[in-house]
């Protein structure tokens, strides 16, 4: 990076509070620039860098992490059994840092729950290790740099109106409300879109402009009984906001509103103040107003905070329970920024539905360019707005995200990540959870280091590329939960499930949706031969419920290849499996990806489309 020398003091000067500009504007330069350094952004940030690209992030707060770690709510949901890429590798680090997995299963409501400033410890430990890796803190995006319908670059300011200008080869917007795509021109969506636009049969029937709730989280500390951390009651103070949060029936009030401070309690006696029910949640409008007028609204919602938090102390009975001293580097001891589940939605070169998830297992293809994973239910906060329709989701498998979901639909050098990328209202729900916005921007990362590395066009990098770019990273393609990436063979079952040569069967389980592949189940000759007709319409149809056997095997590979394949097969069977060659073996489907993955080589073979339909 030019100027890498600079940024790395900026890095460090921004940390420890001491950074100031001088007037005027200041100009840098990069390959990849990242506007935010949210839970997308930095794993944005993180794999560009990894792939030697010059990268820089530019991030407003002094912390990177985004809604896990500034905006507080660092009780993850779902991906606890999917243990894909930088997710994993936060998690290994956040075990390493508290001993086990069992030391932050502190709450109800997560599997994975720590402190918000531990979470940016170790993402700023993990950019730390980046030698192109720089960040920038204290700066808001205002502005994006265009050459016709080519994004360069961005514009930034600080709260003393200082401006920092950097031009880049590609920019990624990984910002909580889409604030870069929707100054770069780039079309979107906000609030709820009517069926009639998504083709969702659960979708209202007609648009409107209505936003999830947001909450501004903090985090509460036990300081012991007698202590008293009861904080000013706030102005407008209204204790009617909170009633009904948990049950207070006076034999057992303790007991039941317990159970609402343990829904998200952290290590270390800590609480996590994230609570929907009649608690801190709020309908607040700020998508499309400037900077200035965002900052003025949202002392709304920490008023909702403070008034939640007094009404816990003094009429549920916590005065000991206050605004923990060690977590947030701020005057008011709350959160950084706002916890914001929904803003503008990018409309990409392709949208992700619910009703693509839902027909992933039975002829929808879009799978096929998935590039991060998730399998948390469709969940939205809309408790505070009467006015929102009501809308009974239907359950869906686990899934994945096509790279198209990325892209903008005619605005180049964008790359969009976070929560703001091109998903319909409904799904987005699922795909808004911290693990896979983490996973997603790490797809996006990729992109933008071979769009780079490639000299292309962001929307002309071959799909299957990036997906090997993942792959190679630990990343699923597919949200497979019984084949992880200590299994040797998880890359080739990767490929041939993602390509749909062979099938995966998806199913609804209450807060963890699952996606299975069952390695060491046989499969049916018809089973198999579908697969090839998808993959290839050359292969020939077989009707036969027969399960497959190695000989069986070896004549439709064969014959899908328009060779023979024997040697080959018997060459890979004898160098891979853990069984004798037998040509009356039943084959199980890890050792027919093997052969499929070696001999028909899906990603070599083919290109797959934005669509998911396949091209030579």
């Amino acid at each position: 990076m030019s100027g890498f020398k600079f940024n790395s003091i900026v890095f460090f000067l921004c940390f420890s509070g001491l950074v100031s500009f001088s007037s005027g504007k200041q100009y840098e330069q990069t390959s990849v620039l990242v506007i935010g350094g949210t839970t997308g952004g930095t794993a944005a940030g993180l794999q560009s860098a990894r792939l030697n690209i010059p990268t820089l992030i530019v991030e407003e707060t002094p912390w990177l992490g985004g809604m896990i770690t500034a905006a507080g709510v660092s009780a993850t949901d779902g991906n606890h059994e999917l243990y894909s890429g930088i997710w994993e590798e936060f998690r290994v680090k956040l075990r390493a840092y508290y001993g086990s997995t069992a030391a932050m299963a502190t709450g109800w409501v997560s599997y994975t729950q720590f402190e918000p400033h531990v979470g940016d410890q170790i993402f700023k430990s993990m950019v730390a290790e980046e030698k192109q890796l720089s960040v920038i803190y204290g700066y808001h995006v205002v502005g994006i740099l265009k050459k016709g319908r080519q994004v360069t670059g961005a514009v930034f300011e600080n709260v003393n109106h200082e401006r920092l200008e950097v031009s880049a080869k590609v920019v990624i917007d990984a910002t909580d409300l889409g604030d870069g795509l929707a100054m770069a021109g780039a079309a979107y969506d906000l609030g709820m879109e009517a069926r009639s636009v998504t083709g969702e049969a659960c979708a209202p029937e007609a648009s409107n402009k209505i936003i999830q709730d947001l909450t501004w989280a903090a985090v509460l500390k036990d300081y012991g009984k007698g202590a008293d951390k009861t904080i000013p009651k706030p102005d407008n103070y209204n204790p009617e906001f909170y009633r009904g949060s948990c049950t207070a029936k006076e034999d057992n009030m303790l007991n039941d509103c317990r159970k609402m401070l343990d829904y998200g309690r952290l290590p270390n006696d800590k609480y996590m103040i994230n609570w929907p029910i009649k608690g801190n949640d709020i309908y607040l409008d700020v998508v499309e107003m400037d900077w200035a007028q965002r900052q003025e609204a949202l002392k709304q919602a920490k008023d909702r905070t403070l008034g939640f938090i007094y009404y816990i102390q003094t009429e549920l009975g916590f005065k000991h329970i206050g605004l923990a001293d060690d977590e947030f580097p701020a005057t008011d001891k709350l959160a950084l920024a706002p916890y914001h589940r929904e803003g503008r939605r990018l409309h990409g070169v392709t949208r992700l539905t619910i009703t693509d998830i839902i027909n992933r297992d039975n002829g929808n293809t879009l799978y096929r360019a998935g590039i991060s994973v998730g399998d948390y239910p469709v969940d939205h906060h809309h408790g505070c707005n009467p006015e929102t329709p009501k809308i009974k989701f239907p359950a869906v498998p686990s899934f994945n995200i096509p790279l198209g979901s990325l892209i903008p639909e005619t605005i180049d050098g964008l790359i969009v990540a976070d929560k703001a990328i091109s998903v319909s209202n409904i799904i987005n729900g699922a795909t808004r959870l911290q693990p896979c916005v983490m996973l997603s921007g790490q797809a996006a990362g990729a992109l933008a280091a071979l769009s780079v590395k490639n000299k292309q066009q962001v929307r002309k990098i071959n799909i299957h590329k990036i997906q090997q770019t993942l792959l190679d990273a630990n990343g699923y393609l597919m949200p497979l939960i019984d084949v992880t990436p200590k299994d040797k063979e998880f890359q080739a079952i990767q490929r041939v499930t993602v390509s749909g040569i062979l099938s995966v069967k998806g199913e609804s389980f209450q807060w963890a949706n699952r996606t299975w592949f069952y390695p060491d189940s046989t499969i049916t000759v018809k089973e198999f031969s579908n697969g090839l007709k998808g993959f290839d319409n050359k292969g020939l149809a077989e009707n036969s419920n027969l399960l497959l056997t190695l000989k069986k095997t070896t004549d439709m590979i064969g014959s899908f290849l328009n060779r023979d394949a024997s040697i080959e097969i018997q060459q890979i069977w004898d160098n891979r499996m853990n069984r004798k060659f037998d040509q009356n073996l039943l084959l199980t489907k890890r050792e027919l990806s093997i052969l499929a993955d070696e001999l028909i080589r899906p990603f070599e073979t083919k290109t797959v489309r934005f669509d998911g339909t396949f091209g030579e």
